[in-house]
């Protein structure tokens, strides 16, 4: 099991996933431009509290200066068994 994520971390986390399942590619530069998420060094010391918490994992792209974000395999097994309680829910209320 995963260590817990702060509500920032999680936010950023939802934002990492959201794009990951629209086919979209995230680099850590995007998600400090993210005014929303507060300043660039806050989203950066997140970003490294995520990646050592297990969750995230940096990716080499073909400009070496930018790195991609990527779900870790542990990341996408929370969100199997997420989706998994989310429909036993949904089919406990009907």
């Amino acid at each position: 099991m995963l260590p817990a994520l702060d509500p920032l971390e999680e936010r950023m986390l939802q934002i990492i996933a959201r794009m990951d399942t629209e086919g979209g590619r995230l680099s850590v530069r995007d998600m400090m431009a993210r005014a929303e998420l507060g300043a660039p060094a806050t989203i950066h010391t997140r970003l490294k509290s995520m990646r050592e918490k297990g969750w995230i994992a940096l990716a080499d792209t073909e400009d070496m200066r930018r790195k991609q974000i990527e779900l870790t395999q542990a990341a996408l097994l929370y969100f199997d068994k997420l989706s998994g309680c989310l429909i036993e829910a949904a089919s406990h209320e009907r």
